[in-house]
Parts: structure tokens; C-alpha cells; sequence
């Protein structure tokens, strides 16, 4: 066999072994059910921790914002709760004012406006050292929450050991095309898997953004870390949620995951924006990584497979992808064993999620196999190629596009019933209440 041939099958050997080692345990451990030590009978208001929610906003659509603070107002929470919308310089903020106006007279709704965009990071920091909660809940504004998602977080940080909780996340918008379908079901098996593995140990190694909440005690020690990370002496401005969960486990403290906390948040549509948001986590995962290295001696050995898992299992394959077309291009010669490798893997994982979600549409995730080889992996290698550079990529493409095509059009019928009580439900769209229901059966056949 010549040598391009013997690379690539003893990469993708390698690689098969290798994932199907994580996968089997992660699977193992994700489906195991977790028991709380915690009391889930606050009946007195006074007894349950004050909660301070804060929303960053970024020339965010008019109506995605209203339906993100609808859900807000609606929570059904015992507790003292404080909403704090930060308007980080929004080049569309005339368009987002009868959003901003429909609830400024309700009691828990504060506004803040910042004079220039200065980041998300910084966003959130302003609302953090104006606000004076127990716990902080940060939620992207294109995010929807089911009413109960405050009360499960603030349940799940009775345990003064937790920093910080993210509920399960889904795709508001999943039946708009093909691509939203399947990132659906990536954020399925992000939560479900990695992240329910993970909290097995009271280590999830990133409390995603839509929907993450900290303790504030913590966050404050924290803070000044937060805000001034650097790369190669540039400010890092994304990534946020991972680096916060990262100083989170090096402060000693344990993240959890509570699959029942359901957030719909929206997702890209298209591969650019989805290719540009991947770039950006890949950087994102590249550096924390490498923060979070010391950590791992002082937890449980899954989590070092978890690591080696996520970060050599895509360069092996990536390797025997590689060699395999370079073999077919110089010699004509198909690399039939990485190719079968691959197919079969990609059938057994997929009849196992569906089996395990009790969905046949995750047989069809399938095709995110082809995305992965073809896009994703040349997309992490440029990122890890590019790791100091610091641009959104979709932020200023997103802020002009969003102007140009009509979006941000005024709302002339965002109006709340009144300015001192909760919003209707009715005023939730449908999408949200019947997200939750799907994955309350999904959490459910888990256990």
C-alpha cells in the first residue's frame, strides 16, 4: 500500500477509534439522570434569590427583540426579578424605540443606552455593575424563553457550589430551511450529549450565551478578569460565554446544565452567516481551550477525553480526508476504507440519536457529515491558522445588511395591555410554547 493510502487508513482508524470511545461514554454518561439535592419548594417569595436578567442588543430586529422581552415579562417567577436591556449602540435604535417604549413603564424593565457600540462583553458589564441581584441570567436578544426557564436556573443555584447553569437550547426558527433543520438538531446533541456529560461532573466547559445564568457573588470576584482578556495582547471580544464558564471551574466552582430550561433562540439560515458564526466559535474554543488545560487533573478523566475527543478527533479525520483526495488526485485510487469508515459511522450515530431522542428526523442529520468534511474542518484550520484575529465577521455584514433589506422597519403594534403587569402569554408566539413541548418528550425518554 503506498504511503498517502497508509496515512489516511490509519488516521481514520484511529479517528473511529477514538470517537467511538468518547461518543460511547458521553452517551453513557448524558443519559444518565441526575439527581438534585436541592429543594424545589420555595413556597415564600422571600426565600427564592433575586434575579437580574440583561440583554445585550446589537441592531437587533424590532420584532425578534419584542417577542425576547415578552418571554422575559412572562416568566413565572416567585422572586424578585430585574430585566436590564442594553442597547449597545444600535445604528437602528429609532426602529427599536416602540419596542423599548411598550415596556418601559412596567416595573422590572430598565433600559440602558449606550452612546457607541462598544461590544457585547462591555455591554453586558454595564448592566451587571448597575444591577444588584442574587443571580444574573444573560440572554441574547433573538432568544425566547419558556416561562418556567428563571425558576428551574435559580432552583438548580440553591447549591452555593454552582457559578453558574444554561438551559437547553433550541432553534426558533428550525423550520425555515434545510439548514436550520439540521443546526436544530446540533444544538440537540450539544446540549443533550456533550453538555449533559459534562454537568455529570459539574463541568460544562461552556454555559452557552441564549441562556446562561451565574451567581453574582462569584461573577463580581470575576469581573475584572472578564473584561480585560486579552490574545497576543488584543482585546477578545467574543467568546464571552465560554471564557466566563472557564473562570468559573478555575475559581472552584461546578456548571451545570438543566436540560429542561428551555430557550428558542435564533439561528443562520444560510451557510455564510452559519460559516461565519462557526469561525468565530472555532476561535473561540481554540483559545479557551487552552485556559482550561490546568483544569483538567483536578476533574474526573471523562473530561480529558472530552477535550482530546473535541480537538484531535477533528484534525485525525481532517488528516485522512486530506490524504485520501491527495491519493485520488495523483493516482487515480479511491480510499474506499476511509470512505466506508466514515458512512458507517455516520449511520450508526445517527440510528443512535434518533433512537435516543425518539425522532426519525435525526436520521437525516446524516447530510451535516458532508458540511462537516467539506466546510467545518477547513473552517477550523483556518481558525486555528487565524486565532488572533478578533473580528464578529457577521456584526458589521449583519448591521448593514439588516438596514438595507427593510428589517428594521418601525413597529407600530408592539404594545403591552398595561405597563404594570405581565404580558399576556398569548403574546409568546406559538413556535416557543410548542419547542418547549417537543423537548420536554425529548428530556423526558432521556431519563
Amino acid at each position: 500500500m503506498d504511503l498517502l493510502g497508509t496515512v489516511s487508513t490509519v488516521t481514520i482508524s484511529c479517528y473511529a477509534l477514538l470517537s467511538t470511545t468518547y461518543k460511547s461514554m458521553q452517551a453513557a454518561y448524558a443519559g444518565a439522570a441526575s439527581v438534585s439535592l436541592v429543594s424545589d419548594n420555595l413556597a415564600s417569595p422571600d426565600l427564592w434569590p433575586s434575579v437580574d436578567v440583561i440583554i445585550p442588543c446589537y441592531n437587533e430586529d424590532p420584532r425578534t427583540l419584542f417577542e425576547c422581552l415578552t418571554s422575559i415579562a412572562n416568566q413565572d417567577y416567585a422572586g424578585r426579578l430585574q430585566v436590564y436591556v442594553v442597547d449597545d449602540g444600535s445604528g437602528n435604535r429609532d426602529a427599536v424605540a416602540p419596542v423599548h417604549q411598550s415596556f418601559a413603564g412596567h416595573p422590572n424593565f430598565n433600559f440602558i443606552l449606550l452612546p457607541k457600540n462598544a461590544g457585547k462583553r462591555k455591554a453586558q458589564i454595564a448592566a451587571i455593575r448597575r444591577s444588584s441581584g442574587d443571580l444574573v441570567l444573560n440572554v441574547d436578544s433573538d432568544t425566547m424563553l419558556a416561562s418556567d426557564v428563571v425558576t428551574k436556573l435559580a432552583l438548580k443555584m440553591q447549591d452555593p457550589g454552582i457559578g453558574a447553569a444554561m438551559g437547553q437550547l433550541t432553534a426558533s426558527n428550525r423550520s425555515d430551511t434545510w439548514l436550520t433543520r439540521l443546526i436544530d438538531m446540533e444544538y440537540w446533541l450539544a446540549c443533550n450529549e456533550e453538555r449533559a456529560a459534562q454537568a455529570r461532573f459539574g463541568a460544562v466547559m461552556c454555559c452557552c450565551g441564549p441562556c446562561a445564568m451565574y451567581r453574582r457573588s462569584a461573577l463580581l470576584l470575576l469581573l475584572d478578569q472578564y473584561e480585560t482578556q486579552t490574545f497576543r495582547g488584543k482585546p477578545s471580544d467574543f467568546g464571552e460565554d465560554r471564557h466566563l464558564t472557564i473562570l468559573m471551574l478555575k475559581a472552584g466552582l461546578r456548571t451545570e446544565y438543566i436540560p429542561d430550561a428551555i430557550a428558542a433562540t435564533v439561528v443562520p439560515d444560510s451557510l455564510g452567516p452559519y460559516l461565519r458564526q462557526q469561525l468565530r466559535w472555532a476561535r473561540s474554543t481554540f483559545r479557551d481551550t487552552w485556559l482550561a488545560l490546568n483544569l483538567l487533573p483536578g476533574l474526573n478523566g471523562f473530561l480529558t477525553l472530552d477535550v482530546v475527543g473535541q480537538n484531535l478527533g477533528p484534525l485525525l479525520l481532517a488528516v485522512s480526508v486530506l490524504t485520501g483526495l491527495v491519493q485520488f488526485a495523483l493516482m487515480g485510487t479511491v480510499p474506499w476504507w476511509t470512505i466506508l469508515m466514515i458512512v458507517f459511522m455516520t449511520i450508526v450515530r445517527c440510528s443512535v440519536v434518533a433512537l435516543r431522542a425518539r425522532q426519525l428526523r435525526f436520521i437525516g442529520f446524516a447530510v451535516h457529515t458532508f458540511i462537516n468534511v467539506f466546510l467545518l474542518l477547513p473552517l477550523k484550520a483556518y481558525a486555528l491558522c487565524t486565532l488572533s484575529n478578533s473580528d464578529w465577521l457577521s456584526r458589521s455584514f449583519a448591521a448593514t445588511l439588516a438596514v438595507n433589506d427593510g428589517k428594521q422597519a418601525p413597529v407600530q403594534n408592539l404594545t403591552t395591555e398595561s405597563s404594570t403587569t405581565k404580558l399576556s402569554e398569548d403574546a409568546v408566539p406559538n413556535r416557543m410554547r410548542h419547542l418547549a413541548r417537543d423537548c420536554s418528550v425529548l428530556v423526558t425518554s432521556d431519563e
